[in-house]
Order: C-alpha cells, then sequence, then structure tokens
C-alpha cells in the first residue's frame, strides 16, 4: 500500500508540472491554480506516507 501511495503520489506531480506549464503557455490561470494545488497535495501526501512509515 505505502509503494501504491508513493507512486500515486509521483505521478500527480508529474502531472501538476505539466499541467502547470501546459497553464502557463495556454495562459490559463485556473489551469495553474489546479496544478499548483495537485502538487501541493501530492507532496503532502508524499510526508504524511514517509512520517508514518518510520
Amino acid at each position: 500500500m505505502r509503494y501504491a501511495l508513493t507512486a500515486l503520489a509521483v505521478l500527480a506531480v508529474a502531472l501538476g508540472v505539466a499541467g502547470f506549464g501546459y497553464g502557463e503557455v495556454d495562459d490559463s490561470p485556473g489551469l495553474q491554480i489546479l496544478s499548483a494545488l495537485l502538487v501541493i497535495g501530492a507532496v503532502a501526501v508524499a510526508v504524511r506516507v514517509a512520517r508514518r512509515t518510520r
């Protein structure tokens, strides 16, 4: 389960970074905000998983 959550968090960060880049090119502030929230949420989940496994 831990590896699945970690992989999902990494995938979410990659998707968020790609969405943020596409939002910059397309001049879409809404997509940039959603992408930033996705990255922040994924990092929070990754930190929570890392703290729980110690």
